[in-house]
Protein backbone atom coordinates (compact mmCIF):
# COMPACT_ATOMS: atom_id res chain seq x y z
CA UNK A 1 0.00 0.00 0.00
CA UNK A 2 1.50 3.12 -1.15
CA UNK A 3 2.87 5.12 1.96
CA UNK A 4 0.42 8.36 1.25
CA UNK A 5 -2.64 5.99 1.22
CA UNK A 6 -1.28 4.09 4.70
CA UNK A 7 -0.88 7.34 6.01
CA UNK A 8 -4.59 8.78 5.44
CA UNK A 9 -6.22 5.46 6.71
CA UNK A 10 -4.57 6.21 9.87
CA UNK A 11 -5.68 9.45 10.14
CA UNK A 12 -9.39 8.06 9.09
CA UNK A 13 -8.91 5.85 12.01
CA UNK A 14 -7.90 8.22 14.69
CA UNK A 15 -10.83 10.34 13.90
CA UNK A 16 -13.29 7.60 13.70
CA UNK A 17 -12.08 6.61 17.52
CA UNK A 18 -11.93 10.27 18.80
CA UNK A 19 -15.82 10.65 17.58
CA UNK A 20 -16.87 6.79 19.53
CA UNK A 21 -15.24 8.49 22.46
CA UNK A 22 -16.76 12.07 22.26
CA UNK A 23 -19.19 12.44 25.55
CA UNK A 24 -22.79 13.94 24.21
CA UNK A 25 -23.49 17.69 24.62
CA UNK A 26 -24.41 18.39 27.86
CA UNK A 27 -28.19 19.87 28.54
CA UNK A 28 -29.14 21.55 31.71
CA UNK A 29 -32.42 19.98 32.83
CA UNK A 30 -33.14 23.37 33.74
CA UNK A 31 -32.03 26.99 31.75
CA UNK A 32 -30.52 29.29 33.58
CA UNK A 33 -33.63 31.77 34.87
CA UNK A 34 -33.80 34.53 32.79
CA UNK A 35 -33.02 37.62 35.39
CA UNK A 36 -36.38 39.66 36.41
CA UNK A 37 -36.97 43.58 37.81
CA UNK A 38 -38.52 43.23 41.54
CA UNK A 39 -39.80 46.43 40.79
CA UNK A 40 -41.65 46.52 37.31
CA UNK A 41 -42.26 50.48 38.11
CA UNK A 42 -38.31 51.25 39.12
CA UNK A 43 -38.30 53.41 35.78
CA UNK A 44 -40.94 55.05 35.53
CA UNK A 45 -40.99 56.26 39.62
CA UNK A 46 -37.30 57.39 39.17
CA UNK A 47 -38.64 59.57 36.04
CA UNK A 48 -37.77 62.71 37.21
CA UNK A 49 -40.38 64.89 34.79
CA UNK A 50 -42.88 63.06 36.92
CA UNK A 51 -41.19 63.73 40.04
CA UNK A 52 -41.68 67.59 38.79
CA UNK A 53 -44.74 67.35 38.23
CA UNK A 54 -45.81 65.82 41.28
CA UNK A 55 -43.71 68.25 43.54
CA UNK A 56 -45.47 71.28 41.41
CA UNK A 57 -49.00 69.78 41.20
CA UNK A 58 -49.36 70.94 37.62
CA UNK A 59 -48.34 69.67 34.35
CA UNK A 60 -47.09 72.02 32.13
CA UNK A 61 -48.09 71.39 28.55
CA UNK A 62 -46.69 73.73 25.66
CA UNK A 63 -49.11 74.15 23.31
CA UNK A 64 -49.50 76.20 19.61
CA UNK A 65 -50.73 80.01 20.36
CA UNK A 66 -53.78 79.77 17.92
CA UNK A 67 -54.52 76.82 16.02
CA UNK A 68 -58.68 76.28 15.98
CA UNK A 69 -59.01 72.64 16.65
CA UNK A 70 -55.47 72.08 18.34
CA UNK A 71 -54.92 74.68 21.09
CA UNK A 72 -56.73 78.34 20.95
CA UNK A 73 -58.02 80.43 24.11
CA UNK A 74 -62.07 80.68 23.87
CA UNK A 75 -63.67 84.07 24.29
CA UNK A 76 -63.78 82.69 28.46
CA UNK A 77 -59.56 82.36 28.73
CA UNK A 78 -60.02 78.76 28.20
CA UNK A 79 -57.80 76.54 25.97
CA UNK A 80 -59.57 74.49 23.77
CA UNK A 81 -58.86 71.78 21.16
CA UNK A 82 -57.33 68.36 20.51
CA UNK A 83 -53.83 68.71 21.54
CA UNK A 84 -55.23 71.09 24.75
CA UNK A 85 -57.68 68.03 25.67
CA UNK A 86 -54.63 65.57 25.34
CA UNK A 87 -52.86 67.85 27.78
CA UNK A 88 -55.34 67.38 30.06
CA UNK A 89 -55.75 63.26 29.80
CA UNK A 90 -52.11 63.29 30.78
CA UNK A 91 -52.93 65.61 33.90
CA UNK A 92 -55.66 63.27 34.46
CA UNK A 93 -53.36 59.89 34.74
CA UNK A 94 -50.68 61.67 36.33
CA UNK A 95 -52.40 63.67 39.11
CA UNK A 96 -56.22 63.07 38.91
CA UNK A 97 -57.49 65.82 37.62
CA UNK A 98 -57.58 67.54 34.08
CA UNK A 99 -57.58 70.58 35.88
CA UNK A 100 -53.58 70.44 37.06
CA UNK A 101 -52.80 71.80 33.54
CA UNK A 102 -50.72 75.31 33.20
CA UNK A 103 -50.96 75.68 28.95
CA UNK A 104 -48.12 76.91 27.54
CA UNK A 105 -48.15 78.87 24.37
CA UNK A 106 -44.82 78.49 22.22
CA UNK A 107 -44.10 79.97 18.44
CA UNK A 108 -42.56 76.95 16.48
CA UNK A 109 -39.01 78.96 16.78
CA UNK A 110 -39.31 77.94 20.57
CA UNK A 111 -40.99 75.16 21.11
CA UNK A 112 -37.98 72.15 21.15
CA UNK A 113 -35.90 75.14 22.52
CA UNK A 114 -38.71 75.28 25.66
CA UNK A 115 -38.93 71.77 25.91
CA UNK A 116 -35.65 71.01 26.28
CA UNK A 117 -34.96 73.74 29.16
CA UNK A 118 -36.96 72.02 31.03
CA UNK A 119 -40.13 75.18 30.82
CA UNK A 120 -42.49 72.80 29.72
CA UNK A 121 -43.04 69.06 30.17
CA UNK A 122 -44.48 68.35 27.06
CA UNK A 123 -45.27 69.46 23.28
CA UNK A 124 -48.68 68.77 22.40
CA UNK A 125 -49.14 71.29 19.58
CA UNK A 126 -49.25 70.12 16.28
CA UNK A 127 -45.37 68.89 15.67
CA UNK A 128 -44.43 66.66 13.12
CA UNK A 129 -42.60 63.71 13.59
CA UNK A 130 -39.63 63.32 11.59
CA UNK A 131 -35.95 62.23 10.74
CA UNK A 132 -33.79 64.90 11.25
CA UNK A 133 -36.71 66.13 14.59
CA UNK A 134 -36.44 62.42 16.07
CA UNK A 135 -32.43 62.00 15.57
CA UNK A 136 -30.92 65.39 15.84
CA UNK A 137 -32.95 67.69 18.38
CA UNK A 138 -33.02 65.94 21.50
CA UNK A 139 -36.80 64.98 21.71
CA UNK A 140 -38.75 62.01 22.07
CA UNK A 141 -42.00 61.33 19.74
CA UNK A 142 -44.66 59.87 21.73
CA UNK A 143 -46.46 58.14 18.99
CA UNK A 144 -48.71 59.68 16.21
CA UNK A 145 -51.93 61.34 17.42
CA UNK A 146 -52.93 63.06 14.24
CA UNK A 147 -52.43 61.99 10.59
CA UNK A 148 -51.98 64.85 8.22
CA UNK A 149 -50.42 66.03 5.26
CA UNK A 150 -49.93 69.17 3.61
CA UNK A 151 -52.04 71.24 1.05
CA UNK A 152 -53.45 74.11 -0.59
CA UNK A 153 -55.96 76.85 0.08
CA UNK A 154 -57.57 78.82 -2.38
CA UNK A 155 -60.09 81.48 -3.85
CA UNK A 156 -62.62 79.45 -5.87
CA UNK A 157 -62.22 82.48 -8.24
CA UNK A 158 -58.75 81.43 -9.52
CA UNK A 159 -60.82 78.07 -10.97
CA UNK A 160 -57.78 75.76 -10.02
CA UNK A 161 -58.29 72.20 -10.14
CA UNK A 162 -54.53 71.09 -8.95
CA UNK A 163 -51.62 72.40 -7.18
CA UNK A 164 -49.97 71.81 -11.10
CA UNK A 165 -51.40 74.58 -12.11
CA UNK A 166 -50.05 76.82 -9.62
CA UNK A 167 -46.59 78.04 -11.76
CA UNK A 168 -45.85 81.28 -11.03
CA UNK A 169 -48.34 81.25 -8.05
CA UNK A 170 -47.71 83.29 -4.88
CA UNK A 171 -47.39 81.23 -1.85
CA UNK A 172 -48.01 82.27 1.67
CA UNK A 173 -46.58 79.60 4.37
CA UNK A 174 -45.03 79.99 8.06
CA UNK A 175 -41.53 80.12 7.66
CA UNK A 176 -38.70 77.30 9.70
CA UNK A 177 -41.70 74.40 9.25
CA UNK A 178 -41.48 71.40 7.65
CA UNK A 179 -44.43 73.33 4.94
CA UNK A 180 -41.48 75.43 3.87
CA UNK A 181 -39.42 72.65 2.91
CA UNK A 182 -41.81 70.30 1.65
CA UNK A 183 -43.06 73.00 -1.01
CA UNK A 184 -39.61 73.71 -2.16
CA UNK A 185 -39.81 69.90 -2.67
CA UNK A 186 -42.65 69.71 -4.68
CA UNK A 187 -42.07 72.39 -6.83
CA UNK A 188 -38.25 71.15 -7.60
CA UNK A 189 -39.58 67.86 -8.22
CA UNK A 190 -42.03 69.12 -10.96
CA UNK A 191 -40.13 71.70 -12.39
CA UNK A 192 -42.92 74.31 -11.37
CA UNK A 193 -41.41 78.43 -10.71
CA UNK A 194 -43.51 79.70 -7.89
CA UNK A 195 -43.10 82.44 -5.40
CA UNK A 196 -42.51 81.76 -1.84
CA UNK A 197 -44.16 84.08 1.13
CA UNK A 198 -42.68 83.04 3.72
CA UNK A 199 -44.46 84.65 7.28
CA UNK A 200 -43.12 84.17 11.08
CA UNK A 201 -46.20 82.26 12.38
CA UNK A 202 -49.77 80.65 11.26
CA UNK A 203 -51.77 83.88 12.31
CA UNK A 204 -49.14 86.23 10.24
CA UNK A 205 -49.73 83.62 7.21
CA UNK A 206 -53.29 83.67 7.85
CA UNK A 207 -53.56 87.35 7.48
CA UNK A 208 -51.57 87.70 3.93
CA UNK A 209 -53.43 85.92 2.14
CA UNK A 210 -56.66 86.95 3.45
CA UNK A 211 -55.64 90.49 2.11
CA UNK A 212 -54.70 88.53 -1.19
CA UNK A 213 -50.81 89.34 -0.73
CA UNK A 214 -50.68 86.02 -1.99
CA UNK A 215 -52.43 83.41 -4.35
CA UNK A 216 -52.60 80.26 -2.31
CA UNK A 217 -51.86 79.43 1.46
CA UNK A 218 -50.08 76.40 2.04
CA UNK A 219 -50.38 74.16 5.49
CA UNK A 220 -51.32 71.05 7.07
CA UNK A 221 -54.92 70.50 5.77
CA UNK A 222 -56.33 70.32 9.38
CA UNK A 223 -54.53 73.61 9.74
CA UNK A 224 -56.33 75.03 6.17
CA UNK A 225 -59.59 73.72 7.47
CA UNK A 226 -59.06 76.34 10.34
CA UNK A 227 -57.80 79.34 8.70
CA UNK A 228 -60.73 79.08 6.30
CA UNK A 229 -63.23 79.27 9.12
CA UNK A 230 -61.60 82.81 10.03
CA UNK A 231 -62.16 83.80 6.78
CA UNK A 232 -65.09 86.63 5.85
CA UNK A 233 -66.37 83.99 3.37
CA UNK A 234 -65.17 80.70 3.97
CA UNK A 235 -67.20 79.65 1.08
CA UNK A 236 -65.21 81.35 -1.36
CA UNK A 237 -62.20 79.45 -0.67
CA UNK A 238 -61.38 75.52 -1.42
CA UNK A 239 -58.87 72.99 -0.34
CA UNK A 240 -56.78 71.80 -3.61
CA UNK A 241 -57.16 67.90 -3.90
CA UNK A 242 -53.15 67.67 -3.56
CA UNK A 243 -51.86 66.30 -0.24
CA UNK A 244 -47.91 66.79 -1.05
CA UNK A 245 -46.51 65.38 2.38
CA UNK A 246 -47.30 63.27 5.59
CA UNK A 247 -47.29 64.96 8.57
CA UNK A 248 -47.67 62.46 11.34
CA UNK A 249 -47.82 64.59 14.39
CA UNK A 250 -47.09 63.04 17.63
CA UNK A 251 -46.37 64.21 21.21
CA UNK A 252 -43.14 65.48 21.86
CA UNK A 253 -41.22 64.92 25.06
CA UNK A 254 -37.21 65.41 26.29
CA UNK A 255 -34.84 62.38 25.46
CA UNK A 256 -33.39 60.90 28.80
CA UNK A 257 -36.62 59.84 30.57
CA UNK A 258 -38.16 56.95 29.02
CA UNK A 259 -40.37 56.80 31.73
CA UNK A 260 -41.90 59.98 31.64
CA UNK A 261 -42.17 59.24 27.39
CA UNK A 262 -44.08 55.77 28.44
CA UNK A 263 -46.46 57.64 30.40
CA UNK A 264 -47.34 60.04 27.62
CA UNK A 265 -47.32 57.57 24.84
CA UNK A 266 -49.57 54.55 26.99
CA UNK A 267 -52.10 57.43 27.88
CA UNK A 268 -52.35 58.52 23.97
CA UNK A 269 -52.61 54.64 23.39
CA UNK A 270 -55.54 54.19 26.19
CA UNK A 271 -57.34 57.17 24.53
CA UNK A 272 -57.20 54.69 21.20
CA UNK A 273 -57.95 51.03 22.77
CA UNK A 274 -60.93 52.83 24.41
CA UNK A 275 -62.32 53.72 21.34
CA UNK A 276 -61.94 50.33 19.72
CA UNK A 277 -63.40 48.82 22.83
CA UNK A 278 -66.29 50.59 23.13
CA UNK A 279 -65.36 52.89 26.35
CA UNK A 280 -66.74 55.92 26.26
CA UNK A 281 -66.61 58.98 28.98
CA UNK A 282 -69.82 58.03 29.92
CA UNK A 283 -69.72 54.50 30.60
CA UNK A 284 -65.99 53.66 31.70
CA UNK A 285 -66.79 53.39 35.45
CA UNK A 286 -69.40 50.96 34.72
CA UNK A 287 -67.62 49.14 32.59
CA UNK A 288 -64.48 49.11 35.02
CA UNK A 289 -66.74 47.80 37.42
CA UNK A 290 -69.10 45.53 35.70
CA UNK A 291 -67.06 44.09 32.05
CA UNK A 292 -65.75 40.73 32.12
CA UNK A 293 -63.48 41.70 28.99
CA UNK A 294 -60.35 41.37 29.72
CA UNK A 295 -58.96 43.89 27.39
CA UNK A 296 -61.03 46.13 28.97
CA UNK A 297 -60.41 45.17 32.51
CA UNK A 298 -56.65 45.40 31.94
CA UNK A 299 -57.17 49.01 30.43
CA UNK A 300 -59.34 50.62 33.06
CA UNK A 301 -57.15 49.18 36.20
CA UNK A 302 -60.17 46.40 37.14
CA UNK A 303 -57.16 43.54 36.58
CA UNK A 304 -54.25 44.88 38.44
CA UNK A 305 -50.63 45.53 38.27
CA UNK A 306 -50.42 47.22 34.71
CA UNK A 307 -50.37 50.94 36.29
CA UNK A 308 -47.43 50.43 38.68
CA UNK A 309 -45.16 49.72 35.46
CA UNK A 310 -45.86 52.95 35.01
CA UNK A 311 -45.37 54.15 38.34
CA UNK A 312 -48.77 54.75 38.31
CA UNK A 313 -51.97 53.41 39.73
CA UNK A 314 -54.11 51.18 38.31
CA UNK A 315 -57.06 53.76 37.61
CA UNK A 316 -54.73 56.09 35.44
CA UNK A 317 -56.08 55.25 32.02
CA UNK A 318 -59.83 55.12 33.20
CA UNK A 319 -58.87 58.63 34.55
CA UNK A 320 -57.51 59.92 31.62
CA UNK A 321 -60.78 58.48 29.36
CA UNK A 322 -63.32 60.16 31.70
CA UNK A 323 -61.55 63.36 31.60
CA UNK A 324 -61.97 63.97 27.74
CA UNK A 325 -63.45 60.45 26.10
CA UNK A 326 -62.32 57.87 23.83
CA UNK A 327 -60.17 59.34 21.23
CA UNK A 328 -62.94 59.11 18.45
CA UNK A 329 -64.96 61.52 21.19
CA UNK A 330 -61.67 63.92 21.67
CA UNK A 331 -61.59 63.95 17.18
CA UNK A 332 -65.42 64.22 17.06
CA UNK A 333 -65.35 67.54 20.08
CA UNK A 334 -62.53 69.60 18.56
CA UNK A 335 -62.31 68.28 14.92
CA UNK A 336 -64.95 66.38 13.76
CA UNK A 337 -68.45 66.79 13.36
CA UNK A 338 -69.03 68.54 16.35
CA UNK A 339 -66.55 71.36 15.81
CA UNK A 340 -66.86 73.90 13.55
CA UNK A 341 -64.11 72.55 11.38
CA UNK A 342 -66.60 69.27 10.35
CA UNK A 343 -62.97 67.45 9.24
CA UNK A 344 -63.84 63.54 8.40
CA UNK A 345 -62.05 61.22 9.98
CA UNK A 346 -59.95 59.82 7.21
CA UNK A 347 -56.58 58.32 7.90
CA UNK A 348 -57.34 59.06 11.53
CA UNK A 349 -60.21 56.24 11.75
CA UNK A 350 -59.30 53.02 13.29
CA UNK A 351 -57.51 50.63 11.22
CA UNK A 352 -61.32 48.36 11.91
CA UNK A 353 -63.82 50.75 11.05
CA UNK A 354 -65.81 50.22 8.33
CA UNK A 355 -64.16 52.71 6.04
CA UNK A 356 -60.35 51.83 8.03
CA UNK A 357 -57.95 54.57 8.58
CA UNK A 358 -54.17 54.11 10.20
CA UNK A 359 -55.07 54.51 13.96
CA UNK A 360 -54.06 51.78 15.67
CA UNK A 361 -52.44 50.91 19.62
CA UNK A 362 -50.53 48.02 20.92
CA UNK A 363 -52.20 46.36 23.30
CA UNK A 364 -52.46 46.43 26.75
CA UNK A 365 -51.18 42.48 28.18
Amino acid sequence: MPSVKRTALALLLLLSAAACERKPLAIPDKPDPVPVIDDGAAIATASPTLKTVRSRHALRCGVNPGLAGFGAEDARGIWRGFDADFCRAIAAAVLGSPDEVVFVPLTNDLRFAALKAGQVDLLARNTSWTFTRDAGEGVEFAGVSYYDGQGFLAPKSLNLQSASELSGARICFQAGTTSELNLRDWFKARSISWTPVALPNETKAREAYARETCDVLSADISALAAARGTLAEPGAHVLLPDVISKEPLSPVLRQGDPGWTDIVRWTLNALILAEELGVTKDNADRLARESANPEIRRLLGSDTGYGGMLGLDDAWALRAIKAVGNYGELFDRNLGQQSALKLERGQNALWNAPEPGLLYAPPIR
